[in-house]
């Protein structure tokens, strides 16, 4: 692998744009370290996931940009930026990435509220007199 590679990985509403390119394992989100942007070990697990699968931690920098989104939507759009990398960089990890269900897009989305209702199913209180 030469050079950087670009990425991008989405869940929810959250977009993930990153640059990869071999290093010392810096993940930098948004110009922070990622431990201090995503301060829960179970975000932390999810970021790194990827690079865990395949035994490349430590091995390249990521610089992303998150936008959109929550914290849990933001981190799993990032992980699947980096699994989408790491399938450039090195061909032979994508079966593995694959079987984890690291590439695939969990399109989930909020359903959106409707009209005449509280929330996206529920209703408002019936009453009959």
């Amino acid at each position: 692998m030469e050079g950087v590679i670009n990425t991008i990985g989405r869940r929810k509403t959250a977009v993930a744009r990153i640059y990869m390119k071999v290093g010392n394992g810096n993940i930098t989100v948004n110009g922070r370290d990622y431990k201090e942007y995503f301060p829960t070990a179970p975000l932390q697990y999810v970021v790194c996931q990827a690079f865990e699968t395949v035994d490349a931690m430590g091995k390249f920098d990521v610089k992303a940009n998150l936008d959109g989104g929550g914290f849990s939507g933001q981190a799993e759009a990032l992980r699947m930026a980096i699994a989408r990398a790491l399938c450039e960089a090195n061909i032979e990890d994508r079966p593995v990435l694959k079987a984890k269900g690291l590439l695939r897009r969990d399109s989930r989305m909020v359903e959106r509220k409707k009209p005449g209702q509280k929330k996206a199913r529920k209703r408002f209180q019936f009453s009959k007199r």
